[in-house]
């Protein structure tokens, strides 16, 4: 970022408009720039002990239960209890933190709200400024919104869920911010900003202030976000344990940790969640150079499969023994009003897959749209009479490290190759536009269904994966199928809004990471810098 400009001695941050100044107040940046002086170190360190386990990972250690953490596993103890105003989270709604999709949700009739900054938001700097402003306004009930093509008015209606927000994850930087020369952590410039704008309005409204953690891959990542509750809570003068989270389980090395990681927030949790999408992406990329964990298409790897199922049971058994929530996955379906028979068809696919979760045990379930919320509250009504089912210990689960590494089965195709590539290449083109949550064939996809595509593709192709039991998946035919799928996509959306968008360099982006020798982590973080370009560019044109 070269646009920065000098707010205090050692820190940065992009220019301010009329409106992120609200935010960006000199108060607001020096809590945030506490947090980074103190924390900042450690992501870093933890950041580096991700590196050092995933090389032992591709050398062919497998992930195991820690010996030495043992005596916390098999020890009698038990969170801290539940807030009032969440005792019930049955059915709990996500999406960005877009003005009008925070009204929407808000009134959706869900029992909880998370607002994203992470995987449906693409950061471009106005998105995270300005949502900090939206969940302001939606804090204090004044949050409104009105149509400019339609003229609609939206504002909060009686009733609105219970708000709980999920920050970007320890991997993701926030360049418009530097301290000392560097870019701060995007978790703690979201998360700072958030509640020293918002707990005491929250605890004055008889709330509290509730996050969702990401991409969490062990116990002292846990422990270094109590960590920063702790020092944030004593810094406003509020007291410990006012702050709950939830974390979700959504990396393949966080589900042998995950006793060790309630224990680390124990006076902070609120239990934790299966993240389903990513928590596949994590399996194909944790066990990536492992031939014999080769993933079918994704369309068949379904909560039914032994390896997740093992993780979900497991989870709802851990919770309920630590006396706390086991939150259930996503549906991402949307409703298909112009077709009846194929929105039937969705619906069914979305009934089985609550069914599954009240009847297993957990305690709530997530969807991404506002139609999907009376199917999963009717669902979860049914069959869970009580406010929540922590008291289902479910002592008939037995899950062991070999159960949660089972190789998935399934058929390798063509058509699912081209599936990851068409989707995921839409996908990074909305996301390189600024919308990080993108409807895509009747499904609200987020960063996790990209992630997914393009590591299947890279994992196919890095181990000569015959598609169709016959053909071998070659570079050179991937660059064939790649360019036929880009014309199926400018059939699709036109020529107009082709020529408009920015699919070329999401083609680009997506051939790069699904072809390149050395796996890169995380797409978010190679895409964020285009956008940085892209900001650049375009401030200078301006």
């Amino acid at each position: 970022m070269n646009n920065l400009v000098e707010t205090s001695p050692n820190v940065m941050i992009a220019p301010r408009t009329d409106i992120g100044a609200e935010i960006l107040t000199p108060a607001a940046l020096e809590f945030v720039v506490m947090l980074v002086e103190q924390f900042a170190p450690a992501v870093s360190a933890l950041l580096e002990t991700r590196q050092l386990r995933q090389k032992r990972f591709d050398n062919g250690e497998l992930p195991q239960f820690l010996p030495e953490t043992r005596v916390i596993r098999e020890s009698d103890w038990r969170v801290a209890p539940i807030p009032a105003d969440l005792i019930d989270r049955r059915v709990e709604i996500t999406g960005p933190v877009d003005r009008k999709m925070i009204i929407n949700a808000l009134n959706s009739g869900a029992n909880v709200f998370m607002a994203d900054f992470e995987d449906s938001n693409s950061p471009t700097w106005d998105n995270v400024v300005l949502g900090q402003v939206h969940l302001r306004d939606a804090v204090r009930g004044t949050i409104g919104f009105t149509d400019p093509q339609s003229g609609k008015v939206y504002s909060l209606g009686p009733k609105p869920a219970t708000l709980m927000v999920r920050p970007r994850g320890w991997h993701l930087v926030e360049s418009h911010m530097q301290v000392r020369g560097k870019p701060v952590p995007g978790a703690l410039f979201d998360f700072g900003l958030f509640f020293y704008h918002n707990a005491t309005e929250l605890l004055s409204r008889g709330s509290r202030p509730y996050f969702y953690l990401p991409k969490l891959q062990s116990h002292r990542e846990a422990a270094l976000w109590n960590s920063v509750f702790v020092k944030a809570q004593a810094a406003l003068g509020i007291a410990l344990g006012t702050i709950r989270a939830t974390v979700l389980i959504e990396t393949l090395p966080a589900a042998f940790e995950m006793d060790e990681i309630l224990y680390e927030l124990k006076d902070h949790s609120l239990g934790l969640n299966c993240g389903r999408w990513d928590y596949i992406f994590s399996y194909i990329k944790t066990l990536r150079n492992d031939p014999e964990r080769v993933l079918p298409d994704r369309g068949q790897v379904t909560m039914t499969q032994h390896f997740l199922r093992s993780y979900t049971s497991l989870l709802i058994r851990t919770c309920h023994r630590r006396g706390t929530f086991a939150m259930g996955g996503m549906a991402a379906q949307i409703p298909i009003r112009n077709d009846p028979e194929k929105n039937a068809a969705a619906m069914a696919k979305v009934r089985e897959d609550k069914l599954r979760e009240v009847l297993d045990g957990h305690d709530g379930t997530w969807v991404a749209h506002p139609g999907l919320v009376a199917l999963a509250r009717e669902i979860f009504d049914q069959h869970m009479q009580t406010p929540n089912q922590i008291d289902k210990l479910r002592l008939d689960v037995a899950v062991d490290a070999t159960d949660l590494v089972s190789p998935p089965t399934g058929f390798r195709t063509e058509a699912g190759l081209r599936h990851n590539i068409r989707v995921g290449v839409q996908y990074l083109e909305a996301w390189l536009r600024g919308s990080g949550c993108v409807p895509i064939y009747n499904l609200m996809e987020d960063a996790a269904t990209a992630e997914i595509s393009r590591t299947q593709v890279w994992q196919w192709l890095h181990h000569r994966t015959f598609l169709d039991g016959d053909k071998e998946l070659t570079p050179a035919w991937f660059y064939e199928v790649l360019d036929q799928e880009m014309d199926a996509i400018r059939n699709e959306v036109g020529d107009e809004a082709y020529a408009a968008g920015r699919f070329a360099e999401a083609k680009k982006l997506f051939s790069q990471l699904s072809t390149e020798k050395n796996y890169t982590e995380f797409l978010t973080v190679v895409a964020y810098n285009q956008l940085l370009d892209h900001e650049s560019k375009v401030g200078t044109e301006q």
